[in-house]
């Protein structure tokens, strides 16, 4: 309704300005003169023509009455026409007075259309200059009117649309349901507030499935305990060399079991902002009998570490090794080669198996969440020791680095640490 309103009214103003324009174009500028009133002039004058001194204008014209021989004798204005030649040039209308039959002198009647062509071209030019000005006031008002109802809603929607992208989803959507957007803003708040619930729903869910496989995860300690403490009390008893090589193997599945059920645990631990690392003071001393406990099929040499003091979380730091050495049994079965350096502000603690190494293009993928090498076969394992230990060393100030070494795949875990050495 209002922009038929506004395209009627610029249509009617233009209109206008077209009418007035063509007029400006177009003018009559010779104006006839009153008839009636010239010969009233002409008349009086004839009448008053022995006593011109009292003679008086019954007319709007201006005239100048001259005698025979040139000479004024009565005059309405001064500045008009004296003589027959400049009245001629100036297309004034020369009339003959006529006393008792005899031509007595000349009326020349003043021509105003050039005064009259100014005034309606001074007329004109105020009618255009009002009707742009007019015209100006509806455009700026619409543009106004526009900018409200229409562009600003849209600025409020792109805004909008941006921090749904950025996943902020609690900021409701402006609404003015008087303007044209009203409904069409109230849909996209309402979908705002749809996939805030979907996101809730989601996060709940996937917390459930999380606080879930971190219960199994625990449950599941239990048994598996029970299974290893039975198992090392039948090797002690037993004489057969045979049922004590079966009992060692049901207790190294059983430790390769646990190692599984804890990366399960941290991992879900981790996403659900649980898994504590606590880094302290740690004498260098410590890290030996961590690597032998590590070290479950005893075929590493673990060499003399440096004295210094650290900054680790000796329970994550063991968890750090233990995930190491189970990998490099698990898919390399070869010895282990461990040495210990210092490094910079570091202590690096390199382990390297003897199994050929991988591809370069697999190393960077192996510290992510359920990534393997190609070397696994039919090995069992999730995919999340070195990513619990890349995330506990950095959360130590450490380093975890995977490459290539002379013999096979090496993990160096950096340890911080605590002060000057």
């Amino acid at each position: 309704m209002k922009s038929r309103i506004f395209l009627g009214s610029v249509a009617a103003l233009f209109l206008m300005e077209l009418a007035v324009l063509l007029l400006f174009l177009f003018p009559e500028t010779e104006k006839l003169q009153d008839t009636t009133a010239v010969n009233e002039a002409l008349q009086t004058v004839q009448r008053d023509w022995a006593s011109l001194e009292v003679h008086r204008n019954c007319t709007d014209l201006d005239y100048v009455v001259l005698d025979l021989s040139g000479e004024v004798l009565y005059r309405t204005n001064p500045g008009l026409s004296e003589s027959i030649n400049a009245a001629v040039g100036h297309r004034d209308t020369i009339l003959d007075i006529k006393v008792e039959n005899s031509v007595a002198g000349k009326l020349i009647v003043y021509n105003n259309s050039a005064v009259i062509f100014q005034s309606e071209k001074r007329r004109t030019a105020f009618a255009v200059a009002a009707a742009v000005l007019l015209q100006c006031i509806i455009c700026a008002g619409y543009f106004f009117y526009v900018q409200r109802t229409v562009l600003k809603p849209f600025q409020r929607l792109r805004k909008f649309a941006e921090r749904i992208a950025q996943g902020n989803l609690d900021i409701p959507l402006e609404m003015d349901r008087q303007n044209l957007f009203g409904a069409f803003t109230e849909s996209f708040d309402i979908m705002r507030s749809e996939l805030k619930k979907a996101r809730m729903a989601e996060a709940a869910a996937n917390e459930s499935k999380k606080e879930l496989v971190a219960k199994l995860s625990h449950d599941i300690r239990t048994p598996v305990a029970s299974i290893k403490a039975a198992s090392e009390v039948g090797e002690a008893l037993s004489q057969d060399e045979k049922n004590r090589r079966n009992y060692g193997q049901i207790i190294q599945k059983a430790d390769q079991i646990n190692t599984l059920v804890n990366n399960l645990f941290s991992a879900a631990l981790e996403e659900l902002q649980e898994l504590s690392v606590i880094p302290t003071e740690l004498n260098s001393a410590e890290l030996r009998p961590m690597l032998e406990s590590a070290d479950y099929l005893h075929r590493a040499v673990i060499p003399p570490v440096p004295d210094c003091l650290l900054s680790a979380d000796s329970l994550r730091l063991q968890q750090v090794f233990d995930n190491i050495f189970a990998n490099s049994y698990k898919y390399a079965d070869t010895k282990i080669n461990v040495t210990v350096s210092l490094e910079n502000n570091y202590l690096a603690v390199c382990i390297e198996d003897y199994g050929g190494g991988l591809d370069e293009a697999e190393l960077p993928l192996l510290k992510e969440k359920f990534k393997r090498g190609s070397n696994v076969r039919n090995t069992e394992g999730a995919g999340l020791g070195l990513y619990i230990s890349d995330y506990c060393m950095k959360k130590m100030q450490g380093q975890l680095s995977i490459e290539n070494g002379s013999t096979g795949l090496k993990a160096t875990v950096r340890i911080a640490f605590s002060s000057g050495i």
